[in-house]
């Protein structure tokens, strides 16, 4: 069962901010919508969160002819006036009138406890937004998939994971390039291959091949570039022959992307350049009349304050560019998708692009010059994916390597490692392969969700794939003992959810039942700030963290047997449930 949003409990961060609440109110009622402002606490020593309201209270209430002398007291009033919970163990003050509080470990067992219960969909942090576009991997039509749209493809299906689990409806869409003056030279290369204009892909083979022979005739032929200029315009107005090759020229690349989808697990709702066309006109129009655009040297521009250069919106030839289909997308997409946040993947080097037409869409009061509210639009910005040699990333023979060889290859190589150490020999075939899939896709997708995304970071199969160090092989073999202990130990885990009982006596179990519970801010913190690698380190962390506890105290066999299963178990749930939001297969044996 789903959790509803009234079965959410919020972030621990959340329900602690709530007692707080309580205690502001009660301390300076004077003062109205004082938010908590909860942390943790950076010295493990003082506790686990803090309260840091009193500095912040103190410079608004002095002068006022306040009861107080300082924040300290302030902080001390905080303290004295919280509500009675059973999440609180203790607190103490410290500094300036920091007010530190230490969680009773009999309430993080029972929360965690209630997890297992009731499902991890309670853990689900709540956004203040319910629908989301995610535009993510937009590849080019005619061309092949490589390992640039690796990282859009993944960080994007990621960010999509995580917002609808936080109960966000999002609208995952694929901004193919499919439309433009490059469909009049393809189209009129393929009439010239195949005369009849009927083609497949078995026909036209490899799609990037073809393409750039056509683009060869296209620089070389004069009489063939007319002709593909004029097929634009036959294009364009709609006439059938032309839009016939067209559409089969999409379906074979489709075919293509798909390929690499399927084996990344990835699934995308495809709205090219194509659909918004239509919308393109009326859009200006509505930016015409807010006297937004302007004649600069024979095209129509928008100025946009602190930019040398304006958005181009309308070419000196009449024609339209990305950022005419990139506003008519704004528009669709704010007024019938009626969606509140739009996330736009793309490279870093096209974020003044983005920063341009984010501002024309707020001069036109589409959106609100104010970025805190909704709706809004973001970019997110990822590096470039380099070789080893510190350049881009490409085959020996200087091309830009295929994604789905990539793939294949991380694939082949983890069968081969399965293969070496025997499993070939235990498992099914089909568990080898299946296996062979899950750690070989997720180490390449780990390897470039662990690293801030606005960062370039270098491909390297023989590091992704150790299995040990904080790579996907490492943290699915964990996953994978996890379940080991619970096989061995030879009860049924459902009963001992039911009828046991989950104590966190020792500090190993303390620490690392705490660090569960912080799931969902962590999970908040990645969505809000569009990060993955925010969830990467809490998932090591948290390997991490049981290795400590698993290391020093025994499970099977010890008089807390019951307990530390339990533990086990509710380890292994958000270790899965993280998997899932980065879009990897967990791995039950190894």
């Amino acid at each position: 069962m789903a959790a509803t949003n009234e079965d959410n409990i919020g972030s621990l961060k959340e329900q602690i901010a709530k007692v707080f609440e309580v205690s502001l109110k009660v301390t300076v009622p004077e003062e109205l919508d004082v938010v908590p402002l909860i942390a943790a606490c950076a010295k493990k020593e003082f506790g686990d969160y803090q309260c840091n309201n009193a500095m912040s209270l103190w410079s608004k209430i002095k002068g006022k002819g306040t009861q107080f002398k300082g924040p300290q007291p302030v902080g001390q009033a905080i303290m004295k006036n919280l509500p009675t919970s059973d999440m609180i163990e203790s607190c103490s003050i410290a500094g300036p009138g920091f007010v530190n509080v230490k969680l009773s470990k009999q309430w993080i067992a029972k929360s965690i406890q209630k997890m297992l219960t009731d499902g991890i969909d309670t853990w689900a942090p709540k956004l203040p937004v319910k629908r989301a576009i995610v535009d993510f991997s937009s590849p080019n039509i005619a061309k092949e998939m490589h390992v640039g749209h690796l990282r859009s493809t993944i960080i994007g299906d990621t960010l999509a994971r995580m917002l609808e689990y936080s109960k966000v409806d999002v609208l995952r869409r694929n901004h193919v390039g499919d439309w433009g003056t490059q469909f009049g030279m393809l189209i009129e290369f393929l009439f010239e291959k195949f005369p009849s204009g009927e083609v497949n892909d078995q026909a036209i083979g490899d799609l990037e091949v073809f393409y750039k022979a056509s683009k060869q005739r296209f620089d070389s032929d004069v009489e063939f570039k007319k002709r593909a200029q004029k097929a634009v315009v036959s294009l364009q107005g709609g006439e059938e022959k032309y839009r016939k090759a067209w559409a089969q020229i999409c379906e074979i690349s489709r075919k293509g992307f798909e390929k690499v989808y399927q084996r990344l697990g990835v699934h995308l709702e495809e709205k090219g350049e194509s659909f918004y066309n239509p919308y393109i006109l009326k859009t200006l129009d509505l930016l015409r009349e807010k006297g937004l655009i302007e004649e600069s040297e024979g095209a129509q521009v928008i100025f946009i304050e602190g930019k040398k250069t304006p958005l181009i919106v309308v070419k000196r030839d009449g024609g339209f560019n990305y950022a005419s289909t990139d506003l008519a997308a704004l528009w669709y997409r704010l007024n019938v998708e009626k969606a509140e946040w739009i996330i736009y993947l793309t490279d870093v080097g096209q974020r003044e692009h983005f920063e341009m037409f984010f501002t024309a869409g707020k001069r036109a009061g589409w959106l609100p010059s104010d970025e805190s509210k909704y709706p809004k639009t973001s970019h997110v910005g990822f590096g470039l994916v380099l070789g080893d040699d510190g350049k881009r990333f490409r085959t020996r023979s200087t091309e830009v390597v295929k994604l789905v060889d990539l793939l294949d290859e991380a694939k082949t190589r983890c069968k081969a490692a399965l293969v070496e150490r025997g499993k070939a020999a235990e498992w099914t075939p089909e568990e080898l392969e299946h296996t062979a899939e899950a750690v070989g896709y997720g180490a390449v997708k780990y390897a470039d969700l662990k690293n801030n995304r606005s960062t370039n970071y270098t491909f390297n199969f023989d590091q992704m794939l150790n299995d040990k160090g904080n790579t996907a092989v490492y943290l699915l073999y964990a996953h994978a003992r996890i379940c080991s202990i619970i096989r061995k130990s030879g009860k049924d885990i459902d009963d001992l959810k039911k009828e046991g009982e989950l104590i966190l006596e020792k500090d190993e179990e303390r620490k690392l039942g705490l660090h569960l519970l912080q799931f969902a801010e962590v999970v908040e913190e990645a969505c809000t700030n569009l990060l993955p690698n925010v969830l990467c380190e809490y998932l090591y962390d948290l390997s991490e963290k049981f290795t400590s506890f698993y290391s020093q105290w025994q499970v099977i066999g010890s008089a807390e047997e019951t307990s530390r299963l339990l533990l086990c178990e509710a380890t292994a749930v958000v270790m899965r449930k993280c998997f899932h939001l980065l879009g990897i297969t967990p791995v039950y044996k190894i």
